[in-house]
């Protein structure tokens, strides 16, 4: 069962997950527009693929899904991997978990480290499996603490937190990158997308971007929520 506190919505997903990072980008940009920056937060919890598939998210997979989910969200920060091959982060686990010890500060310094990560990987082919580059993405995060992240990494007390989320997705909580859940009740995964598989093209296609579905899950978190401090 999965417990949502008013006014937020929790965001299970993997940061190297290309469709999770279309739909925090849209989550950012509806929030945003509707004026409910003071009345929405977002409750990042880790939906970690490496450890379900217990593998690294393979480099290929990576390649044939971000130009796909780029379109949904094209602001967000999207490249194809310039870095050196062997600089690939085979494991995005110290990522999440520096995102999950923001939360410690604020779940505005958690969505701000989040999205930084996010952007980082997409958008800059960097390593942000590396202690330094989590720290230096931290850094430029005006509601991180970076002292204090540094001093949480270091001590390693959001692992726990972090493969706790991992078994509470593997008994059916979530089903994937990224589902949303809401105070009321309501959830999705990937909010109005509907992505199948183009016999003729033999690939993945978005057959549905689903519009108005991010900004309905925005408007319904804010219901009956109070302004945040």
């Amino acid at each position: 069962m999965i417990e949502v506190a008013p006014g937020t919505i929790q965001v299970w997903s993997d940061i190297g997950c290309p469709w999770s990072h279309a739909v925090v980008w849209r989550l950012h940009d509806a929030r945003r527009r509707l004026g409910l920056d003071d009345r929405v937060a977002f409750d990042h919890r880790a939906f970690p693929l490496e450890l379900f598939n217990n593998e690294p998210t393979p480099r290929a997979r990576f390649d044939s899904e971000w130009p796909l989910a780029e379109p949904l969200a094209p602001r967000a920060g999207w490249q194809a991997w310039e870095a050196a091959a062997d600089a690939w982060p085979v494991t995005m686990l110290p990522a999440m978990e520096a995102v999950r010890a923001a939360k410690e500060q604020s779940l505005a310094a958690s969505e701000e480290l989040d999205r930084g990560l996010r952007r980082a990987f997409f958008g800059e082919s960097r390593c942000i499996s590396l202690r330094h580059v989590i720290l230096e993405v931290a850094s430029t995060c005006e509601s991180v603490d970076i002292n204090l992240l540094a001093e949480a990494m270091d001590d390693g007390r959001a692992r726990a937190g972090l493969i706790a989320d991992w078994a509470l997705a593997g008994r059916g909580a979530a089903r994937g990158s990224a589902h949303l859940f809401l105070p009321d009740g309501g959830e999705a995964q990937n909010p109005g997308l509907t992505i199948d598989w183009d016999e003729a093209a033999g690939a993945l296609r978005v057959a549905d971007d689903g519009g108005a579905a991010i900004e309905d899950f925005v408007r319904r978190a804010a219901a009956g929520a109070s302004a945040r401090g």
